[in-house]
């Protein structure tokens, strides 16, 4: 028997669903929640009405029906909340606009919170349609889908612009020194950071709000920049745009996106500084120059601080401080050397025209030009002093800001022909004088200092011969203050130029301490056998270290001098064969006791007012003697013969007497022993050889044995060279020449050409085949 099977229907349990009825109750609970009235609902029962819809394939239709929903809320809040706030715009008053824009961006938050949180209900509600509707049918998350219908429905025309022409507002009414409230600002900041507008995450500020409010910045701080040109002080500037820097960042910080901040300081760097570099620092009366010189370092650390936040910034800087210290260095530079020289030997000249004497008016003017170059030092040092603080305090130190000072030290020390001549009297007045009473450290400090100017110098060879010229008459005429502090001098130099640069001066030290020795052997030596009437002190000099002239001038010695200088000549021979003594009596000075009238006085002179003194030993009181006898007796030569009798008879103490009185001395002038002359001094130093500024005479003549030291310098150094390479081209022998003259002097490239090929005539050198280099012949 066939048995047929049938197939039964599934019972289902409960309540028949209805998709439109499940609807229509969700659809009414949601608007409850949506106008704040859930207190009498029940979260389960509405999870389960849209559970249901899901289950039953309507996910769909509640789906789109919640959005409908949302839709419906948006329109109806912004027509009641935020259209009718919207500022009016027709008020001009600042203080009215702001307190629209203030409502108006509340009313737009509040907006946003009521709608966020009513999602925030409703995704609760819908969890089971996220979780399988939503990703069936590839649709976003209903809160998702929240974010999208506040972009559609409220933030649109003309709701949008209405947003982004309100935070304009504020930011303005800030910008302007008004306050503002920040939260309105910042939560409607926030809601458009959280919309986005495409797949590529472009929010609605990054699309609308922050081109607009970076256009209004731009236009703001361009009119900005000049307004405070024209209306501030350079440190007034100076603070403003500081601030302005400062209220953007916190503007950034506070109620606008962080990545706006960086276009925004471009913005400013752009407009409201770069544009005004050179001309707030050269502002009248107010800008780098005023600062520096008022001291100002908290409105020079903030241009610092300012302009290096700039690439023309620093470079800016550094050309202003350039031709500042230029500038300054000019007026210096003028003032030592400039009309005031002029004028004094213009006003020597009309004394002399006036018969007001030659003597006291080139004394005065020698001590005026002298006045001058100490000055020209010390204002170096105490510019120098002057803006390497403000480097140090308020530069932060800056290594390019230190180059270019020290670049520009350096054109202005160059570009005085006798800033060599002025650091070596400087040095000498400060080491003859300006250091007694001092401590070791004060010592030191003076000593720096100078070598600071000191390496400023490019012809350190010209220093070297002033120096060492002041040195000889420190030494010669014992008015160094301070072994110590010579010698210390002398180690800084040769840290900055060398062993050599030092080499000769170091031998005039040596020289002192062998005198000293050697002084105390013939002492020793005249002890045991007769010594001659005049007591004497000699320092015997190497004629390589010392600045001495090849020529000697002639002095006639009495008697007594010239048996004195014999013995110690034989004395010294005797220790020292095959070398030869030469005197020079204008390098000395003599302690003399002479016999007035009415007292007995130690006179100090030169050794030659000594010889010119003892031709009136042994002449009655009354006696004469003639300019031309007194030549003739000691053959002293013309000048020399003047100065000393200068000394002698014109100047403040008068041992000799001229006739005719006067402050001249001619070569028809007779003098007499003054028996008469009186003083309250028991020891008096007459005609003291001080350091004086060169003459002009006097310059060329030391500027012409320079190029010959350098001519002979440049061809040793040619010389060393090529015996070490033996072969080089010409440019490479150029480039070493100078690099290894450079710590003496600068090397014209054509004076060594002029060397090279003097080295080829003299068969030192011989010149290749290519024409462009050389071999050395041994």
């Amino acid at each position: 028997m066939n048995a047929s099977r049938s197939r039964a229907k599934p019972k289902i349990h409960g309540p028949t669903f209805s998709a439109e009825k499940t609807w229509a109750e969700l659809a009414h609970n949601i608007r409850e929640i949506q106008n704040h009235d859930a207190s009498n609902l029940s979260f389960e029962e509405n999870y389960r009405f849209a559970y249901n819809m899901v289950l039953h394939k309507e996910g769909k239709m509640l789906y789109e029906g919640v959005k409908k929903l949302v839709v419906e809320n948006l329109e109806q809040l912004a027509s009641e909340k935020i259209i009718p706030v919207f500022p009016t715009g027709g008020n001009s008053d600042p203080m009215h606009r702001s307190q629209e824009s203030d409502i108006f961006l509340k009313a737009v938050r509040n907006v946003w919170d009521d709608h966020i949180g009513n999602m925030v209900k409703l995704g609760q509600i819908l969890k089971y349609m996220d979780r399988v509707h939503t990703k069936t049918d590839k649709v976003p998350e209903i809160a998702e889908a929240g974010l999208h219908l506040f972009l559609k429905n409220i933030i649109r025309p003309p709701i949008r612009e209405h947003i982004c022409t309100a935070i304009l507002n504020q930011v303005q009414f800030e910008r302007d020194g008004s306050s503002i409230h920040r939260s309105p600002v910042k939560g409607c900041v926030d809601v458009l950071l959280r919309l986005e507008v495409d797949e590529c995450s472009l929010t609605v500020y990054k699309r609308d709000l922050e081109p607009a409010f970076l256009r209004e910045s731009k236009a703001f701080y361009h009119a900005e920049g000049v307004r405070l040109l024209d209306t501030c002080d350079a440190p007034e500037f100076l603070r403003r745009v500081e601030a302005r820097f400062d209220s953007e960042d916190s503007r950034t910080f506070h109620y606008l996106d962080r990545h706006t901040a960086p276009p925004l300081r471009q913005i400013l760097k752009d407009e409201l500084l770069t544009p005004h570099l050179l001309a707030v620092t050269s502002l009248p009366n107010s800008g780098l120059d005023n600062m520096v010189d008022t001291d100002k370092v908290d409105d020079l650390s903030r241009l610092y601080r300012l302009f290096i936040t700039v690439p023309s910034g620093l470079p800016t800087l550094k050309r202003v401080i350039k031709d500042s210290v230029a500038r300054r260095g000019l007026e210096i530079n003028r003032a030592s050397q400039g009309a005031e020289i002029d004028d004094l030997d213009h006003v020597a000249e009309e004394e002399d025209k006036k018969g007001k004497g030659k003597a006291r008016s080139m004394a005065h003017t020698a001590a005026q030009k002298i006045e001058l170059a100490l000055k020209w030092v010390q204002d170096v040092l105490d510019l120098r002093d002057k803006f390497f603080a403000v480097w140090e305090n308020a530069f932060n130190k800056d290594r390019e800001i230190e180059s270019a000072l020290n670049e520009a030290f350096q054109t202005f020390v160059d570009s005085n022909e006798k800033s060599p001549e002025y650091i070596s009297l400087f040095i000498d007045d400060n080491l003859k004088k300006g250091l007694k009473g001092k401590t070791d450290a004060e010592v030191e400090i003076v000593l720096d200092k100078t070598i600071t100017v000191f390496r400023y110098l490019t012809d350190k060879d010209v220093f070297e011969r002033y120096y060492k010229g002041h040195l000889a008459k420190r030494l010669l005429h014992g008015r160094s203050v301070s072994d110590d502090a010579e010698r210390g001098m002398l180690a800084k130099l040769k840290v900055e130029c060398g062993f050599q640069f030092t080499q000769k001066l170091e031998g005039m030290f040596h020289d002192m301490k062998i005198s000293v020795d050697t002084m105390g052997a013939y002492k020793a030596h005249i002890a045991k056998t007769t010594a001659p009437e005049i007591d004497l002190s000699v320092i015997v000099m190497t004629s390589t270290f010392w600045p001495i002239s090849q020529t000697v001038p002639p002095c006639t010695f009495t008697h007594e001098m010239a048996k004195t200088c014999k013995s110690f000549e034989q004395f010294y021979l005797s220790r020292h064969s095959g070398r030869r003594l030469t005197w020079l009596p204008s390098h000395g000075n003599a302690d003399v006791r002479v016999a007035f009238d009415t007292s007995r006085i130690e006179l100090n002179v030169s050794t030659l007012g000594l010889v010119v003194l003892l031709q009136f030993q042994d002449l009655a009181p009354d006696a004469f003697l003639t300019y031309a006898e007194l030549r003739e007796a000691t053959c002293i030569d013309g000048s020399e013969l003047q100065r000393t009798l200068q000394s002698l008879a014109c100047a403040k103490y008068k041992i000799l007497k001229k006739h005719p009185p006067g402050r001249e001395v001619e070569t028809d002038d007779s003098f007499s022993f003054n028996t008469g002359f009186t003083s309250n001094l028991r020891k008096i130093k007459v005609g003291t050889i001080a350091s004086r500024v060169e003459s002009g005479e006097e310059r060329k003549e030391t500027r012409d044995r320079i190029e010959e030291e350098r001519r002979h310098q440049t061809e040793a150094c040619i010389v060393r060279i090529m015996k070490d390479r033996k072969h080089m081209n010409h440019n490479d022998l150029i480039n070493e020449v100078t690099r290894q003259l450079a710590g003496r002097f600068h090397p014209d490239p054509l004076n060594i050409k002029k060397r090279i090929e003097g080295l080829i005539e003299r068969e030192y050198l011989e010149r290749c085949e290519d024409r462009k280099s050389y071999n050395y012949c041994a």
